[in-house]
């Protein structure tokens, strides 16, 4: 047996339906504590980029033109790290199946292997133990078996072993034994393969079922499973005499899940996932009086950023001046900070929505210059801007700053009268050496790094890593302000978000001039961010 067109199209359709319908159990693998983009939600909507391009693929057509169209589709709404490694791994597939009009496992296999090597010649330090494992070793595993297999027996002996690789991530990273968890790219990596075999060997593509409104046995089945089609967020400001809101966590936690309770003198900030957000409410209201309530559908999230993605694309300008900047921000007051630093445009985007690459592209060729620099300014983002960069129509230097203090660094230490190379090193060398924090909160119970952390506790990060929790978000602030000024801080940017009121902001300010001194200046900035309460950023 061999894989036409037809099948392969219809396989790439069901692996896309599997992943979307099971993305809530491979992001709930994730190990890291804080609010991220998750790897499920990134891999499904990666993969789910080509199924419009699919549909239209008539019955007849050839294998390598569903592996090219599969595969372009792809690499264009890769979303993340997962995602941009997803879709490499099917870049690989399309090359090693281009002019054919069948393939064989033997070919399978070969294409596979391209895939493969292209992922991890995209990563600059490859981490054992992730999708990258499960793929090599699949591969590995079956290139022999491959030689004379018929397809779908093939296909079924690699996802055999990918699933025995998947199994061995926490022997290879200490985090995910710790957690109890496997790794969430090869989880999706595998649930890829299951849908895509469902067609291969019984000629069934897995519906998506991820838009079904739930009757109400159907609801109760996911309130069984503690899967809820509503995520409420609000913040009480606490009545004279509040109770103690361990009460109302163990009140939402019988109408939902994903509950994350941030308690500090005045305020309960509030996120819950369940079916009815007029309880969660009204239980709040017992505590205080609600402020910043939001009420999303999760189940239609992820349905409306794919529609978002295939939005009409602009045509790229002429590109006129020399030098352009594109940066990656959230929030209104850092798009606003970026523009007056000189970026042509801003994607939006960042630690809890990762735009794809051609989200990326987009704003590439809308930057009427020559020479364009993007700005990431997270770490899960540089993929994708690598990938636009490789698809644009004109010279791109991605920086690879990993948060926002790195791109504004870079951004200021801009010298228009330079040439492109002479600032590409400035630039480098201005970002690697700020010192960054940021104070979030915790999304799950977890143990990162040696560190025993609660849901619902203030979280400290500096550089990327968590070094403490605290109660409140003002006493995070300030001992994380300390830990960063060392001795040889002369300028702090404080950076505060949507969830931070000016008057909350102002206070935190003047906390921070009598607590650190006169010896570093300090400057305030309404940043309007999701996530982080604050980002600081130290030179």
């Amino acid at each position: 047996m061999s894989i036409n067109g037809r099948l392969l199209r219809d396989a790439v359709i069901s692996g896309a339906n599997n992943v979307r319908n099971k993305r809530v159990e491979v992001d709930e693998l994730n190990v890291f504590p804080v609010p991220d983009g998750d790897t499920g939600t990134n891999m499904s909507m990666t993969i789910g980029n080509a199924i419009g391009e699919l549909s239209n693929i008539p019955d007849d057509a050839p294998v390598g033109e569903a592996a090219k169209k599969a595969a372009s589709a792809m690499l264009r709404g890769a979303r993340g790290n997962s995602g941009v490694i997803l879709s490499l791994l099917f870049r690989g597939l399309s090359k090693g199946l281009s002019g054919k009009s069948e393939a064989t496992a033997a070919e399978l296999s070969a294409a596979l292997k391209l895939g493969v090597d292209a992922a991890y010649k995209s990563v600059m330090k490859p981490t054992e133990g992730t999708i990258l494992t499960v793929a090599r070793e699949a591969w590995e595993n079956t290139a022999e078996a491959a030689q004379g297999a018929n397809s779908a027996d093939f296909l079924a002996l690699f996802i055999d072993e990918a699933k025995k690789s998947l199994e061995r991530t926490p022997e290879l990273l200490p985090v995910l034994k710790k957690a109890g968890v496997v790794d969430a790219g090869g989880m999706g990596f595998v649930v890829i393969l299951e849908g895509m075999q469902s067609v291969i060997s019984d000629g069934k593509i897995v519906p998506d079922e991820s838009d079904k409104k739930p009757n109400a046995a159907a609801a109760e089945a996911a309130q069984a499973e503690k899967k809820f089609e509503y995520g409420a967020e609000f913040v009480v400001r606490k009545g004279a005499g509040s109770k103690d809101p361990t009460a109302l966590s163990a009140y939402l936690e019988t109408i939902g899940d994903s509950i994350t309770i941030a308690d500090d003198d005045d305020f309960i900030r509030v996120n819950v996932h369940t079916n009815h957000p007029g309880k969660a409410l009204e239980e709040g209201l017992k505590f205080g009086s609600l402020t910043k309530v939001s009420v999303v559908n999760l189940f239609e999230k992820t349905d409306n950023l794919v529609k978002a993605s295939k939005k009409n694309r602009k045509s790229p300008v002429e590109p006129v001046n020399e030098i352009g900047f594109v940066a990656v921000a959230a929030g209104a007051g850092l798009e606003a900070l970026f523009k007056d630093l000189g970026a042509d445009n801003v994607v939006s985007g960042g630690q809890t929505m990762n735009p794809s690459t051609e989200d990326i592209l987009e704003a590439i060729g809308q930057t009427p210059a020559k020479n364009v620099f993007v700005l990431p300014n997270n770490k899960n983002i540089i993929m994708a801007a690598e990938q636009a960069a490789r698809l644009a129509d004109r010279n791109v230097c991605v920086l690879q700053t990993r948060n926002i203090p790195q791109g504004i660094s870079a951004m200021m230490n801009f010298d228009p009268s330079a040439d492109f190379s002479t600032n590409r090193a400035a630039m480098t060398e201005a970002f690697d050496h700020v010192g960054s924090g940021q104070i979030t909160y915790a999304v799950r119970d977890s143990e990162y790094d040696g560190h025993k952390i609660k849901q619902g506790e203030i979280l400290a990060m500096d550089n990327g890593k968590i070094v403490f929790a605290e109660k409140t978000v003002e006493k995070a602030l300030v001992k994380l302000a300390k830990r960063l000024c060392g001795s040889s801080a002369n300028y702090m940017t404080v950076i505060y978000g949507a969830d931070v009121s000016d008057e909350d902001a102002s206070e935190a300010y003047e906390q921070l001039q009598n607590k650190i001194g006169s010896d570093v200046e300090i400057a305030l900035v309404n940043g309007g961010q999701p996530v982080y309460y604050y980002i600081i950023s130290v030179e």
